[in-house]
């Protein structure tokens, strides 16, 4: 008689809306971050750059940090070669899997140190907008830091939403 095992694999949601695809499970997002942490290792290599590789599972997402080490140039102005080393990892874990990655990378602390800043602002502006009564409209920003504003301006209780193309697209806070 054989025993059967059931395996239970522990997601990061709980319940699905109407035609929305099954979450990922954290052992997939782990997977997706050794993916990241192994093609990362092998670029770092290349350069020659010394750093280290921490991954973790943060918001339903695999985030891939890379620390120590002189590594600002792999930042960029304003973060522009940290977004296209982040792509080109997503794409070498879209490579392996076969499904598409929403995996952060960060390197040196600039992402994280950008969503402090971030946050300052969307409630500096969000006060302007509840005195002033009138939207405000930020400046362009890419798709990590918008959404981070819209984030804090969703937890003070006023609304906002992105107008406008890419590269060029910014956020519009209401003062509801």
């Amino acid at each position: 008689m054989s025993e059967t095992e059931t395996v239970v694999e522990e997601t990061t949601e709980k319940a699905l809306k109407p035609g929305q695809k099954s979450p990922k499970t954290i052992a997939k997002l782990e997977e997706e971050g050794d993916i990241a942490a192994d093609y990362l290792e092998g670029l770092l290599d290349i350069a020659d750059l010394d750093g280290d590789i921490d991954i973790d599972v943060e918001n339903d997402r695999a985030a891939v940090a890379i620390v120590g080490g002189k590594l600002n140039h792999l930042v960029g102005n304003g973060g522009e070669v940290l977004d296209a080393l982040q792509e080109l990892t997503r794409l070498a874990v879209q490579t392996s899997t076969g499904d598409r990655s929403r995996l952060m990378l960060d390197i040196e602390g600039f992402r994280s140190g950008r969503k402090s800043e971030l946050k300052k602002l969307a409630e500096k502006m969000a006060e302007k907008a509840k005195s002033s009564g009138e939207e405000i409209r930020l400046e362009p920003m890419n798709a990590f830091e918008r959404k981070v504003i819209h984030d804090t301006i969703q937890d003070l209780g006023l609304s906002s939403e992105s107008e406008g193309e890419d590269p060029d697209r910014f956020v519009v806070i209401f003062p509801n």
